[in-house]
């Protein structure tokens, strides 16, 4: 790139453009501070805008540069999920009774970027409590995705999708317990990285304190982007130990275990029967397999046999999804909540609804058949470098609108795939 970058140049791409001057940190911004005056009205993409104290940042930045000074972000104009704690903007995840929160801390991947040079210029909406593949909420409003306003960009990450998509940021930071990342990346056409649960700090998202945060079991932070490049920038900026934890150990990623592409092996995942994809979905995933092949890849089509049952281990994921989501919610509301989800019984629900009902004991042993599924996946590993799966049952869907908190019809909507009307909660199954 010899020219100054447009708004849908990379991350990697406009810090280029900083590094050899072509570009400042302050004409970033007002690039895209411009695009969102004139597109967050409709898509309402960005919720918490701080382009007052980013324009400050961005001046320091520029004003670094000329001292001949580098870090990794230095300049770039950038977003975070809302549900990242950022000192003197809100934190509500959606949820009404959080609205007036203001956090007096900054999370740990909020320093992270502010130390690497980051500018962050906003903050991204969510559904309430990041429960949803949509991303609306009584706070803030709905998302709508840039490719068809009246469709839904995904969630949780959804606002974070969408304005990648419309070029209103060059990267984003999210968070994916049952596809937040993936889900809204995939709805969006933009790149989405979920890394493994240790690799980025628990804490930092929601109105709690400041510390490692044990219930969120299975939720990790991460990077999302417009190219695969920029998601490994994002990774090497966010990853590391949570607060505190960083006396003990560092991170250090291996080296690629592959040299070029041609050595890879890679199994191809196809839809399991009880959870149908849309055929251009599995059209798609055939014709990149097909590609990888004919690059000189290992190509099998074959199911990873977890637990020697995908809807055992799925349910086991639906009962920990549960008691998780819960930790935090006082016993009276849990049983209130059990009672309107026992009205309607089915494998899924019942599901459910043991992690609701359960205590500590239960928890443990589910952990540790957790711990078989995620053996399982290591031995699987060690066999095949790439799975190629889905990442749902088909493209981004219409708004739909259901009522919060989570009831027994909210968990049954349906929607359509290919003439087969399928329940949207199993579209958790291929995240999961």
């Amino acid at each position: 790139m010899t020219t100054r970058p447009d708004a849908f140049a990379t991350a990697t791409e406009m810090l280029a453009a900083l590094r050899t001057k072509r570009v400042s940190s302050v004409e970033l911004l007002e690039l895209h501070r411009r695009r969102a005056e004139r597109y967050n009205p409709t898509l309402n993409a960005l919720v918490e805008l701080d382009f007052d104290r980013a324009r400050d940042a961005a001046q320091e930045a520029d004003a670094r540069r000329a001292r001949g000074e580098d870090a990794p972000l230095l300049g770039l104009p950038m977003t975070l999920k809302e549900s990242y704690n950022v000192v003197g903007l809100r934190t509500t995840c959606g949820m009404p009774f959080w609205a007036d929160f203001r956090s007096q801390h900054d999370a740990p991947v909020t320093t992270r970027v502010r130390e690497a040079g980051g500018v962050i210029m906003a903050k991204t909406n969510v559904p309430q409590m990041l429960a949803d593949w949509q991303s609306s909420n009584p706070v803030y409003g709905r998302t709508n995705n840039p490719w068809d306003l009246t469709r839904t960009p995904g969630g949780s990450t959804g606002g974070g999708s969408a304005a990648l998509a419309a070029g209103l940021t060059p990267l984003e930071y999210g968070s994916d317990i049952g596809g937040s990342i993936r889900v809204p990346a995939a709805f969006c056409g933009v790149y989405g990285h979920r890394p493994s649960e240790t690799a980025f700090p628990r804490s930092g998202q929601f109105p709690f304190p400041p510390l490692p945060n044990a219930a969120v079991v299975m939720g990790v932070q991460g990077p999302m982007a417009r190219s695969a490049e920029d998601l490994m920038l994002g990774f090497d900026v966010g990853a590391g130990p949570d607060t505190g934890e960083d006396v003990a150990w560092r991170l250090e990623v291996p080296a690629a275990r592959r040299k070029s592409l041609a050595d890879f092996r890679v199994a191809v995942m196809p839809p399991v029967d009880w959870v149908p994809v849309d055929g251009e979905f599995v059209a798609a995933l055939d014709a990149l397999a097909s590609r990888l092949a004919k690059a000189g890849c290992q190509v099998k089509v074959t199911q990873p046999d977890i637990l020697g049952d995908h809807r055992k281990s799925y349910a086991l994921y639906l009962t920990l999804l549960t008691t998780v989501f819960f930790a935090r919610v006082p016993a009276e509301e849990r049983k209130k909540r059990l009672e309107v989800l026992r009205t309607r019984s089915d494998e899924w629900m019942d599901a459910r609804c043991l992690g609701l009902e359960s205590g500590p004991p239960d928890y443990i042993v589910w952990h540790a058949q957790r711990e078989q599924v995620r053996a399982s996946w290591r031995q699987f590993f060690r066999e095949w470098d790439v799975l190629l799966a889905p990442v749902w049952l088909g493209p981004a869907y219409p708004h739909q609108d259901f009522p919060w908190p989570v009831t027994p019809e909210f968990l049954r909507r349906t929607m359509e795939i290919d003439g087969r009307t399928v329940l949207q909660e199993l579209g958790l199954f291929y995240p999961a």
